[in-house]
């Protein structure tokens, strides 16, 4: 079988937050998924996903270990989607108050922008994923205030990006996994199997 046909092995960071509706949403779309919580869990992964949850705990988490700079280091070469505080761990850098952050995506996020829990809201908006409209479902969201030259905007809410891809790294701040709607997922999955064909093809 063709690497590009092999089914696809989704790591899901395990630290921390919602996972399990994120390997429910791989599961729908005929992914398997591993739960990530060593460095070692990481080996033969084809993608990898940073759910929401507090990021601040989720660093904690990653200081053990060394897990801190093999994820650094994991994610700029791997595909890689995060959502809500997996976007902010994505970050270059991170505002409301400042932390750490992987420094993967060339974003600038402020924490919590849109509220607190009571605060959180589902809206439903256009996207360049096309019709229909995207559900999009913001629970303690982040904002994302700056886009470097090489990050494409591919949803906004008040004229501010919510989901963002540059290169194989494609970041959400809100929760696509707490929605009917797998289009955001389906869209990873693309992802990761267009850089195994382009891996395949440099191969031969």
């Amino acid at each position: 079988m063709s690497p590009e046909r092999q089914p696809l092995l989704i790591g899901v960071l395990a630290l921390q937050g919602a996972y399990d509706a994120h390997v429910r949403t791989l599961a729908s779309l005929s992914a398997t998924s591993r739960l990530v919580r060593l460095p070692v869990d990481l080996i033969g992964l084809d993608g990898l996903i940073l759910p929401g949850g507090e990021s601040t705990t989720m660093l904690h988490f990653l200081d053990r270990n060394g897990f801190f700079e093999v994820l650094q280091t994991y994610v700029k070469s791997t595909p890689t989607f995060g959502t809500c505080a997996g976007a902010i761990l994505l970050a270059t850098r991170v505002e409301g108050p400042p932390q750490r952050s992987l420094g993967a995506l060339d974003i600038t996020v402020e924490r919590n922008a849109y509220g607190r829990q009571k605060d959180s809201s589902i809206l439903t908006a256009p996207t360049l994923l096309g019709d229909p409209p995207l559900e999009m479902v913001f629970i303690r969201a982040p904002r994302i205030t700056r886009t470097g030259p090489s990050v494409e905007i591919l949803a906004s809410r008040d004229n501010f990006p919510t989901m963002v891809r540059s290169g194989l790294i494609l970041a959400a701040t809100f929760h696509p996994e707490l929605s009917s709607d797998h289009r955001v997922h389906q869209l990873f999955l693309t992802i990761i199997r267009q850089n195994q064909i382009n891996a395949a093809h440099k191969r031969r």
